[in-house]
């Protein structure tokens, strides 16, 4: 798909064209303006409705929700099938909610939203900040992921992240044009990584997403919660090749108080000696730290433990398991 061009043959800038006027596209467009005027709703309001919205779609998605029941079970063999269920229904109410923050960032003034963004763990932000330092944020899959890129940007902070181009092209147009709001960079996954590489070295702080499965090559099987997951160990390799330190972060959507808490981990500068086993151990550690005090929050929805070891049937594929 190509509805970016490249700039400077480093990041990607989203280009509007004419063809998203086409009939097919008036459907998607629809969507986003109904987005854009939910979110000028106050949060106070849209927040309950969006929850009870997202509760009722989760019972529907039945190919999302399987996903989901079946990475719980593996992951949390010790929960009953009842507290499990509760954190599926609560990530489906969580999804709207926090996606519906980050539109009315795409909207809004940031300094309209500050009362609403309680960070934990402010100073080491700040610290690295001051020190001049490359930085590489690690951040799991959670459904307000863009957020704290897009803040940290608004403050002058620029960002370069990796994506995947979505299917419908407007859809694509839109979400990364929100991104690139307040600056920053965007490079495509399919382009390979070393743009992204140069964008730290010049000072971009790197957005990693560690928990994709980029199957058995290049992947060591190592735990993750309960169960195992190929794990790519590739964090400590970013870190000596960018000279970057490399810090855990994780969005949490606080449906109650209406406000974003963004958690932010000590630097992993452990990673400096590690073998890849270690790394990518460490690396699922620091996804579980994270995302373990609040797992409504993280996309289970994801083929997380699609590759497994050798002889070893892939779980969604298993018959005997929520059909």
């Amino acid at each position: 798909m190509e509805n970016s061009k490249k700039k400077n043959s480093e990041s990607f800038i989203p280009v509007f064209k004419r063809e998203f006027c086409a009939p097919r596209y008036w459907g998607s467009w629809l969507a986003v303006g109904a987005f854009a005027a939910t979110a000028l709703i106050p949060a106070v309001i849209r927040d309950p409705v969006l929850g009870g919205l997202g509760r009722l779609a989760g019972k529907f998605a039945k190919s999302a929700r399987r996903r989901a029941q079946i990475n719980l079970y593996y992951c949390f063999p010790e929960k009953s099938e009842a507290e499990r269920e509760a954190i599926i229904t609560e990530m489906f109410a969580t999804a709207p909610q926090a996606i519906l923050m980050m539109a009315e960032l795409a909207l809004r003034d940031p300094s309209a939203l500050s009362q609403r963004i309680v960070w934990f763990g402010r100073e080491i932000i700040d610290e690295l900040k001051a020190s001049d330092e490359n930085v590489i944020l690690l951040v799991p899959h959670g459904w307000g992921i863009d957020i704290p890129a897009m803040l940290l940007a608004s403050e002058g902070q620029q960002v370069a992240g990796m994506f995947h181009h979505q299917r419908n092209q407007v859809m694509d147009y839109v979400w990364n044009r929100i991104r690139l709001r307040f600056g920053g960079r965007l490079h495509a996954r399919d382009d390979g990584i070393k743009s992204f590489i140069s964008s730290i070295r010049q000072g971009y702080w790197g957005y990693y997403l560690p928990d994709e499965d980029h199957g058995e090559e290049q992947s060591e099987f190592v735990e993750f919660f309960a169960t195992y997951k190929a794990t790519l160990p590739a964090i400590g390799r970013l870190m000596k090749v960018c000279r970057a330190r490399v810090i855990p972060l994780f969005p949490v959507y606080n449906s109650k108080t209406h406000c974003l808490e963004i958690y932010v981990r000590p630097p992993m500068d452990d990673l400096n000696q590690a073998d890849d086993p270690t790394q990518a151990r460490r690396m699922n550690e620091e996804v579980e730290l994270l995302v373990g005090p609040n797992p409504e929050q993280y996309t289970w929805i994801l083929k997380l433990l699609k590759t497994r070891r050798p002889g070893e049937m892939e779980p969604y594929s298993r018959d005997d398991l929520y059909r």
